[in-house]
């Protein structure tokens, strides 16, 4: 206990960065939107979980050195910057063919198959993203667990986790309403089209972001 409290300041500013951070929109919140306005609550909360398993990964690895090594190598940063890039235009291809022929609105059956794949849609937009690792890095810069014991150090890691999909998993849950719902069939081309248009404009911006 009193190891905790030495480090609980600089915790809870780690944990109120992260709370701004995992509560703004951005590629995973438009990726939440499309997921649950087109198939439901249950795939957009098994994705809200396999972002907030990639928020942990960067987490992880950051507190092991592996952020800091990427962003000072400028190669690395550079693929990372490709992949991630590649990977939100393939999301935006989806949301643009689904604007061009929207699908009928009765996916909430979906296969234990169908919920892998919104899992590992969700972890690999997080962990292919620079901007998230470059979060964690401005996190870790704070030292909240710098020299900590490893029970301090897992419960930091679960607490980051927890707020990651909680904030995450309210974007889910408000998109997942029948009243939101049935708004989104009315308008759900220009929806769909929205969403594609933010992923190539995220695309293009973390293709040609600087290190």
């Amino acid at each position: 206990m009193t190891d905790l409290l030495v480090y609980l300041p600089g915790i809870l500013a780690a944990y109120a960065i992260l709370v701004v951070g995992a509560s703004s929109p951005g590629p995973s919140v438009a990726l939440l939107i499309g997921i649950a306005t087109s198939q439901g609550r249950a795939p957009a909360m098994v994705a809200t979980l396999g972002i907030a398993t990639g928020s942990m990964a960067i987490n992880l690895l950051t507190m092991l050195g592996v952020g800091l090594l990427i962003s000072q190598a400028a190669w690395a940063m550079t693929v990372l910057r490709i992949v991630g890039a590649t990977y939100l235009l393939y999301l935006a291809y989806g949301a643009f063919r689904k604007a061009l022929d929207p699908p009928t609105l009765t996916s909430m059956e979906t296969q234990a198959k169908s919920m892998r794949r919104h899992f590992v849609t969700g972890f690999l937009l997080q962990v292919t993203n620079p901007k998230a690792i470059a979060f964690w890095l401005s996190i870790a810069s704070i030292g909240a667990v710098e020299g900590a014991t490893l029970d301090v150090v897992t419960l930091f890691v679960l607490g980051a986790f927890t707020i990651s999909f909680t904030c995450h998993g309210a974007w889910a849950l408000a998109m997942s309403t029948r009243h939101i719902r049935a708004a989104y069939a009315k308008g759900r081309r220009w929806i769909e089209a929205g969403l594609g248009v933010f992923f190539v404009f995220a695309a293009w911006k973390l293709a040609s972001s600087e290190r």
